[in-house]
């Protein structure tokens, strides 16, 4: 029998606060960060890569290429289509290489100097970038901004609000329709949008990869590199002691604080940081740099470029916060010893994988044969005696023509004396196509032994001689 609650209200309300306070411990509200405006040396470097990726991104699907876009990736057909090249299932060997050079490139860049790719050329950084500029351009400045969301609802308030969440929807459907172009050629996705006549498929892709631009870039923002991202958690195993961070000098910062401009640092007791604040205000993720690397940082370099600015103000050296290393903070080397010390072991391994993976993907793709013949032996009839006394095999080619224009082939077997085969004439393929082709192979009885005899099966294309493909298969000779 359990024993009755012996426990005053009193104690009850003041355990129940108490756990209260220890839950408000456990999750922290999310702060809305209101990033500043900032220019300089690496906030152009930011937006030379948003007009790169971007004008690639929503250009290329547009560029003609052979009376067709130069990018497309039909995977109905299961053909990519990248200018000249048309890449099939069997081709997934380039994909597994591209994808293997992408891991070390980011290993490398990483190992050398850290989240470059996060603070220039990642999608969510390179998205919030844009919507940021949408909305300082409709809602103001950070001050402004601040002020706008604090104010009560009004007539006012509402028309700027819809402006930009409007501005953003476009700039996300747009992103939408622009990837489903990428897979449905484009021209033919816009006159499907002007008849209103979408797939249930493209329709689905446009709205979900466009709400999630919306999603991320618009109202998540740092949430999505904070926690979501994986490589902000795993960033640090490929970080060491020689590795270019953003960092702080505290040795010259320190001890910060505000003073007016022409004062003596030594006479005032201070370090050169004034304590204005503007390198968190200008920060995407709001954090503060001066407490050290923490894994919220994107190396965006936002911070540099603020502060470098005020330290100009103030007639102060600049590199206050800087790219450096630990090893270089510690031993107060300068820019010569920390290119020195970046050629490590490491270093070189990933440079050397690198340019290995790098050269094999543009050898394998130089001399890539434009034409593919699979060999499938007929299973039903082993083999057979026809007219004439001859054995016959029968044989399924599977021929790819990797061109985009018709080709004519013909062909030819070898290996066995007094082979004849059927059909004689040459074929015709496609342009990036696929025939079937049954071929019967005959030889007489004694130019083989009995059991499996190898014979080889060449398709030549008669337009160019040097395209040819010559495969190995058996011929069954009765016992």
């Amino acid at each position: 029998m359990s024993q009755p609650d012996t426990q005053s209200p009193k104690a009850a309300d003041a355990k129940a606060k108490a756990s209260s306070e220890n839950d408000e411990t456990l999750y922290a509200v999310r702060q809305k960060v209101y990033p500043r405006a900032v220019t300089g040396v690496f906030a152009k470097w930011r937006w030379i890569l948003v007009w790169a990726t971007q004008l690639i991104f929503y250009g290329l699907c547009w560029v003609p290429w052979n009376d067709r876009q130069a990018v497309l990736l039909d995977v109905v057909e299961r053909k990519f289509y990248i200018f000249d090249w048309i890449f099939w299932p069997q081709d997934v060997f380039f994909l597994a290489i591209l994808l293997i050079i992408s891991a070390y490139s980011l290993f490398f860049f990483t190992a050398v100097a850290g989240r470059l790719w996060c603070g220039y050329a990642c999608p969510q950084t390179v998205y919030t970038e844009i919507f940021m500029w949408i909305e300082e351009k409709i809602e103001g400045n950070r001050s402004q901004r601040m002020k706008l969301d604090e104010a009560p609802m009004s007539g006012r308030k509402f028309a700027i609000k819809a402006a930009k969440f409007g501005s953003w929807g476009l700039l996300s459907l747009w992103t939408g329709f622009t990837l489903v172009g990428y897979f449905t050629p484009i021209r033919e996705l816009v006159h499907e949008a002007l008849t209103f006549s979408f797939g249930p498929w493209e329709l689905f892709w446009i709205f979900f990869y466009g709400g999630f631009t919306y999603l991320f870039a618009g109202v998540m923002r740092e949430q999505v590199c904070k926690y979501m991202c994986p490589y902000a958690r795993f960033q640090g195993v490929m970080f060491d002691p020689d590795t270019l961070v953003i960092t702080y000098d505290p040795e010259r910062g320190e001890p910060r604080g505000p003073r007016k401009k022409g004062i003596d640092l030594k006479v005032a007791g201070k370090g050169d940081c004034v304590d204005c604040g503007i390198c968190v205000q200008v920060c995407p993720t709001g954090i503060d740099i001066r407490n050290g690397l923490q894994y919220e940082c994107i190396g965006c370099a936002a911070c540099i470029d603020a502060c470098d600015q005020v330290m100009e103000k103030m007639d102060y050296p600049k590199g206050l916060i800087r790219y450096t290393t630990e090893n270089a903070m510690k031993r107060h080397w300068g820019r010569k010893e920390i290119i020195g010390h970046m050629m490590r072991p490491r270093i070189i391994i990933y440079a050397t994988v690198l340019v290995a993976l790098c050269v094999a993907l543009v050898w394998g793709l130089a001399t890539r044969s434009t034409l593919r013949v699979d060999v499938l032996k007929d299973r039903s009839t082993l083999s057979r005696e026809v007219e004439g006394g001859l054995i016959a095999n029968v044989y399924n080619l599977q021929v790819m023509n990797m061109t985009e224009g018709p080709r004519r082939f013909a062909l030819s077997v070898s290996g066995l004396d007094g082979v004849q085969i059927s059909p004689k004439e040459p074929f015709e393929v496609d342009a990036a196509g696929l025939k079937s082709v049954t071929v019967e192979v005959a030889v007489p009885p004694e130019s083989g032994k009995p059991g499996s005899n190898t014979v080889y099966i060449e398709v030549k294309a008669l337009d160019d001689e040097t395209v040819s493909v010559r495969e190995k298969t058996s011929f069954l000779m009765p016992r």
